[in-house]
């Protein structure tokens, strides 16, 4: 088993907000390294299955996202309530058909964020360590779901990872994006395999404007200034203010493929009243355009960037805006010697 797939099954992954799997029927897929995974709601409990039915093999779900039972078009068992309901289950005389199964994984909650398991090596919480009090209060104050983007990042998923993490490529590659905002060097918190920088912004005229906004939200967490949140291995939460966050996900793609399975939820956090809310309608949409927009360039530059260009060993030449990527380099490093020992002691 590859160090990728390892790293899938043995890590907690955020997959959503409570708030987009609010109903009965509402589902959510991911694909990674291990195959598709859905979350759903089922009948008020979020279950994660593998996108397969256990009769032939089908799949459940070919829509990203979206609201219909769990059940298979090809002969239409279903997942329902816990239990899988067999269409003429009488016919099923030589096996013992009431043993049938989906292969379901291990949901947790921080705050009003759904984390989702295969065969985790430690707790959720163990694993955010003090990551859990930001990500809970985060959630606190999402109010919906603005955008939902997802494509292949057309590199190595560590690649994509480490670009996310340093700001030293944002002159360069988002001059009229990112840029504008004028981070300054601001402060690199580290948290066990997790991390945060939290950086002022220098724009004056962005700041005042930014800070009138405060008076439209109703909001009791807040950085003013921008902060991007990293929870090993695939992870990233970025907000401007606390004013909306996105979201991302850095899935490895399966065995042999030098891609990455990236997914950007952006959220609203909470305002002040629904006539606050259509006060912010074009700012919401600005920041969606721009959302998009950085991603879009990120993915350009990444695709500069061959398979091989990546190794866990430390940067030779490492300036001091990528001492995250040192970092994450060294808890990947950590993660192989964890695999190799218990490798050597399964012998």
């Amino acid at each position: 088993m590859t160090l990728d797939r390892i790293l899938f099954e043995q890590y907690w992954h955020l997959a959503c907000h409570r708030r987009e799997l609010a109903n009965d029927g509402d589902f959510i897929k991911f694909d990674g390294v291990s195959g598709e995974i859905v979350l759903f709601n089922d009948n008020g409990e979020i279950v994660a299955f593998d996108n397969t039915c256990p009769h032939r093999g089908a799949r459940i779900y070919t829509d990203e996202h979206g609201n219909r039972p769990a059940t298979c078009g090809y002969h239409g068992w279903t997942y329902k309530n816990g239990t899988i309901i067999v269409p003429e289950k009488a016919r099923f005389k030589s096996c013992d058909i009431d043993r049938a199964r989906f292969n379901t994984f291990q949901v947790d909650w921080c705050g009003d964020f759904v984390f989702f398991a295969i065969k985790p090596r430690m707790g959720l919480y163990e694993q955010l360590g003090k990551s859990a009090d930001i990500l809970e209060n985060i959630s606190f104050n999402v109010d919906r779901r603005l955008d939902l983007n997802r494509y292949d990042y057309e590199c190595y998923w560590p690649l994509a990872v480490e670009n996310a993490l340093e700001p030293y490529h944002i002159a360069a590659v988002h001059a009229e994006t990112l840029a504008t905002l004028q981070l300054g060097d601001g402060q690199n918190v580290f948290d066990g395999a997790n991390s945060i920088w939290y950086a002022p912004l220098g724009n004056a005229r962005v700041v005042n404007q930014l800070a009138r906004l405060r008076r439209l939200f109703n909001i009791d967490y807040q950085y003013e200034g921008y902060m991007s949140l990293y929870i090993f291995p695939f992870t990233m939460i970025s907000s401007t203010y606390g004013y909306s966050y996105s979201l991302q996900n850095f899935f490895p793609a399966r065995q042999g493929e030098s891609r990455t399975r990236f997914t950007s939820r952006l959220y609203a956090s909470n305002t002040l009243n629904e006539n606050a809310t259509r006060v912010l309608d074009s700012f919401f949409e600005s920041t969606v355009r721009m959302n998009r927009k950085v991603f879009e360039e990120d993915h350009e530059v990444c695709k500069l960037l061959p398979r091989d260009s990546w190794s866990m060993e430390p940067l030779k030449y490492a300036s001091d805006l990528e001492s995250k990527i040192l970092h994450f380099r060294q808890t990947y490093r950590e993660s192989a010697c964890v695999q190799h020992t218990n490798h050597q002691l399964s012998k």
